[in-house]
């Protein structure tokens, strides 16, 4: 008996113990939130920044490489042979210094032709302004005949024939007609020797192009032909019409920019730009010469040019550059790292985080751009929380765990 109240209080004891030992799990379960852990735990940790102001004023910096002032084939103007060719690469060149000479015999031959149907055609203006005075005498002659006969038949009725005075009259006629016809002979002959005298200052001045000369001063960077060569003109097909050398004027070099929306409206002419050339180590100072004043659709850029002066030849074309264009700085101005934005032209989108940790998506309107961080103009106010880093791995609604990160950025100019 005593043994089997041992085994049930045993038993009982244990039951207890087990009891007690869940209904103490249970309430420091439910004392700990079971719930709010899940959730927090299911909670993705988002890194944020806050709109603050800063003042963006520093340099934009632009990568280019150096090009010629003009860089041109010169071509041949007629098809010919190359007689003489006086340039090779190097060679540098003078405004109409002679380059090559070419042997177009068909040419000479058509100038000769030309010259002796303009020497023909003055023998004819002479010859034909001889009838013209021959004929003019003979009129003078007739006219002055029948004048006489005339007047000595009104002064005396019978004196004179009737047929007499008629065959002067005609003769008289005949004449004045003999130096129209005359004078228009020399018409003919005269046009004649203009359309001679055109024929031979065509072939004359497609001679003078047989002399290939430079079009500027510069420097020869490529030849294409040798002596002896056969070119063609430059006015048929390119397929066929080769270069005789290139040429490129070196003195004065172009930079061209393409400089980004967001700045391009701030650009005017002679802004100084500062270049590195990485090929001599060395800075030089330009200014902005011209700019297209459009911006190009699928870029958003527009081209800047910048003109180096080159007299001395330490730059060349090619040369890789890095270029600061200035920025006037503006103060107080509300501003988000580009880490934080979409950007699209003008416009952006954020992931804005509200009261209750949820993102929002918002589009902003963008301003001034600096090499960390872009202005905003609208959209946002000073303090938003914003979404920074992998804006993919989020999206409007979800619910994050916010955690602030220090937005400061070095290189940008002055702040709150």
């Amino acid at each position: 008996m005593t043994q089997k109240i041992k085994i049930i209080l045993g038993i009982v004891l244990v039951l207890a113990v087990v009891a007690g030992w869940r209904l103490f799990s249970h309430s420091r379960t439910e004392a700990d939130g079971p719930g709010r852990d899940e959730s927090t735990a299911t909670e993705p940790v988002a890194a944020v920044v806050r709109a603050e102001e800063h003042a963006l004023g520093v340099p934009l910096a632009l990568a280019g490489a150096f090009k010629p002032f003009q860089d041109v084939d010169v071509h041949a103007k007629v098809a010919g042979y190359i007689r003489a060719i006086y340039v090779d690469v190097g060679t540098h060149v003078k405004n109409g210094q002679t380059i090559a000479v070419l042997e177009v015999p068909e040419l000479v031959a058509e100038l000769s032709g030309a010259n002796a149907a303009v020497r023909r055609s003055q023998q004819e203006i002479q010859r034909a302004q001889g009838d013209v005075e021959r004929a003019k005498s003979t009129h003078y002659a007739a006219h002055a005949m029948y004048e006489r006969l005339k007047q000595a038949s009104e002064q005396k009725a019978g004196l004179v024939a009737q047929q007499e005075l008629d065959n002067a009259q005609a003769k008289d006629l005949e004449s004045e007609a003999g130096v129209s016809s005359a004078q228009a002979a020399l018409n003919a002959a005269q046009q004649a020797f203009e359309v001679a005298e055109a024929n031979q200052k065509q072939y004359s001045a497609m001679s003078d192009y047989t002399r290939i000369i430079a079009p500027f001063d510069g420097v020869v960077t490529s030849r294409y032909a040798d002596t002896g060569a056969l070119v063609a003109a430059g006015t048929t097909s390119s397929s066929q019409a080769v270069p005789v050398v290139r040429i490129a004027q070196i003195s004065v070099l172009r930079l061209v920019l393409p400089v980004p929306e967001s700045i391009a409206g701030t650009i005017r002419l002679g802004d100084p730009v500062k270049v590195h050339v990485q090929a001599l180590n060395q800075d030089f100072v330009g200014k902005v010469s011209r700019f297209a004043d459009s911006l190009n659709p699928e870029t958003r850029t527009m081209e800047t040019e910048i003109d180096f002066q080159n007299s001395d030849g330490k730059l060349l074309p090619g040369m890789y550059v890095e270029a600061s264009l200035a920025q006037a700085a503006k103060k107080e101005m509300l501003t988000i790292p580009l880490e934080a934005v979409q950007i699209n032209g003008m416009e952006g989108t954020v992931l804005y985080v509200n009261s209750q940790d949820v993102l929002e998506e918002r589009k902003i309107h963008l301003g001034l751009q600096g090499s960390m961080r872009i202005e905003v103009i609208s959209g946002l106010k000073q303090g938003d929380r914003l979404v920074v880093g992998s804006l993919n791995e989020f999206r409007a609604g979800m619910k994050v765990r916010p955690k602030e990160i220090d937005a400061s950025q070095p290189g940008e100019t002055g702040g709150k």
